[in-house]
């Protein structure tokens, strides 16, 4: 199987239940994940007080070795992603080749703030207001597309966007698999 590397920064202030969940259903399909964290502190507490252990500090990360970046949301984190001089050159980097990014809840903003974030895209209800790309689908889809960024709206739709990735990047057979094991039925 063809070796598929995923970077998910996390900041303090992000949100559990959307970095836990894309890091494992990710790593169910046999991608590698890296967790960075912005400073060299590799416990990072999160909006609700659950500490996560990175991998790596981002300042490790070398753009060319990944396929596709992913922002997990709450404010906290969410700023710190968007104020990251690291996060932003990688974001830039990437879209620049044409790799996959991806982005849920607050993190499009993060994406907006980098000039990454596409016409169409979705995110938590009120973020849009500090987007200023035109173009939010509200609730019309659980996760939106658009060319090489892929963004969802918040903590309920977290696995049905890891699926997404999935689905993305180890196609339809594995997306099922996946899906079926998850009991994730729900998921488009």
């Amino acid at each position: 199987m063809q070796k598929i590397r995923v970077l998910v920064p996390i900041a303090k202030g992000f949100e559990e239940i959307e970095a836990v969940s894309i890091i494992d259903v990710l790593r169910r399909a046999e991608i590698e994940v890296l967790v960075a964290s912005l400073n060299d502190n590799y416990l990072v507490e999160g909006a609700n007080g659950i500490t996560l252990q990175v991998d790596m500090d981002i300042k490790e990360v070398d753009a060319d070795r990944l396929d596709m970046i992913v922002l997990p949301g709450g404010w906290g984190g969410t700023h710190a992603l968007a104020e990251d001089v690291n996060v932003q050159r990688i974001l830039q980097e990437m879209d620049a080749k044409g790799k996959n990014i991806a982005a849920i809840c607050a993190a499009p903003f993060a994406l907006s703030v980098a000039g990454v974030l596409k016409q169409k895209f979705t995110c938590y209800p009120s973020v849009e207001e500090q987007i200023k790309e035109k173009g939010y689908m509200g609730d019309k889809a659980m996760v939106v597309e658009d060319a090489n960024i892929m963004t969802s709206r918040g903590p309920a739709t977290a696995i049905c966007f890891a699926l997404a990735i999935v689905k993305k990047l180890r196609g339809e057979a594995t997306y099922e698999a996946l899906k079926s094991g998850l009991l994730a039925n729900y998921c488009e």
